[in-house]
């Protein structure tokens, strides 16, 4: 159930994005709601957070009741497939979804177990692809057309052994966007975004992660700003389907041989 339970107006497109109450999540929340989106806020925790950017999309749109946060458990297939079907009985419609959100926990060939890769590719595979396939259903009933949006990882471009289960469940994730974007058409149009290294995290100092920004041929890689711009892109350009936009500013052309999470502040690629 939404946190919010005022209607918006349904002359706006409406997007569902994942994982949206922190980090790069409420960045395309707030990219897309400044551009007049009505925005769905999932949130799994963090109740609070997307709560505070479903109140800032407002702001950005001047129309209350234009975003909401609505819960769900991304590793349970239960709460996943009930989460479109919420959004659609609050909003009206749902136009679009970004999958954004993402369990990412270490492990490696070494430590690899099937727990692991099961969360990580429920989570981070199968509930994009129960999305996209509830998004289609939802669209073949009131005759509408839409579009998906995965966020993936240039890592898949320039591959190394660490986040082993992680990194599985984002090349499984890469494969459906071929394959839904085949079985999907013309109804909805699916189109990945691969950033660089965007954010930093608790492995890294401010100094680690500025040294590796910079370690790009651009001279930086992507922000959470070119990313959001990216997605919105996509969600706007209905020629683009099947195919992944890297946004990273070219790291994925240069060799690193462990995670950006796991690198020294001066790596040698």
């Amino acid at each position: 159930m939404p946190s919010s339970a005022s209607p918006a107006s349904h002359e706006a497109r409406t997007v569902l994005v994942t994982g949206a109450g922190k980090r790069l999540g409420r960045e395309i929340a707030l990219t897309l709601a400044r551009a007049g989106w009505n925005v769905a806020v999932h949130h799994r925790h963090s109740v609070d957070d997307a709560r505070q950017t479903a109140a800032d999309c407002d702001q950005l749109t001047q129309r209350s009741g234009s975003a909401a946060a609505f819960f769900a458990d991304l590793v349970d297939e239960t709460s996943v497939r009930a989460l479109l079907p919420a959004v659609v009985a609050h909003f009206g419609q749902v136009d679009a979804v970004v999958n954004s959100a993402s369990t990412f926990e270490n492990d490696s060939a070494g430590t690899f177990g099937f727990a692991a890769m099961e969360t990580h590719l429920r989570a981070n595979t199968g509930a994009a692809v129960l999305l996209a396939q509830a998004l289609h259903a939802h669209l073949l009933q009131r005759d509408g057309r839409g579009a998906v949006v995965n966020l993936l990882d240039q890592k898949l471009w320039n591959m190394n052994p660490d986040f082993f289960s992680y990194t599985l469940s984002k090349a499984a994730l890469e494969a459906a966007n071929t394959m839904l974007a085949m079985a999907l058409a013309p109804r909805v149009r699916v189109v990945g975004v691969a950033p660089g290294l965007t954010l930093t995290s608790h492995l890294l100092s401010d100094e680690q992660f500025q040294a590796l920004h910079r370690q790009s041929p651009l001279g930086r890689s992507s922000t959470p700003e070119d990313v959001a711009a990216t997605v919105a892109f996509a969600l706007n350009n209905t020629s683009i389907t099947g195919t992944t936009l890297l946004v990273d500013g070219g790291q994925h052309l240069m060799r690193f041989e462990r995670d950006f999470s796991l690198m020294t502040p001066n790596p040698h690629p």
